[in-house]
């Protein structure tokens, strides 16, 4: 059966584009995340997924994945579904946590040949 995680992550996101509040992850970061490693902070990140921030950005069952400017330079990210932690709005925190997943993903399937760095 198929989490209802992913769907939960798009209604969230669509909720807030919506509603013109920011959409925000908090996800874990371990191996299986592509993210610029000077902005994780206890093994998490929290990533602004506006349709502002980001480009190309695909929320799928497995994997979020985009592109966005981190001190000037555009960088591929790919967050597995099952390490978010939580979706958001950044103006009033309204949204969603979830626990994490033990399942790691399987590889992103449409980031464009994105290497996950081990």
């Amino acid at each position: 059966m198929i989490s209802q995680k992913p769907y939960l992550i798009r209604a969230i996101y669509e909720w807030c584009e919506d509603n013109n509040f920011t959409p925000y992850l908090a996800a874990k970061v371990d191996d299986n995340t592509l993210v610029p490693k000077q902005y994780v902070q206890n093994d998490q990140i929290i990533l602004n997924i506006s349709h502002d921030a980001t480009k190309d950005i695909l929320i799928d069952n497995e994997w979020i994945t985009f592109k966005a400017t981190f001190g000037g330079s555009i960088r591929d990210i790919a967050v597995p579904v099952s390490n978010v932690l939580a979706a958001f709005a950044k103006e009033n925190g309204l949204g969603m946590q979830f626990k994490e997943d033990p399942e790691p993903p399987h590889t992103p399937a449409k980031t464009g040949g994105l290497k996950l760095v081990k």
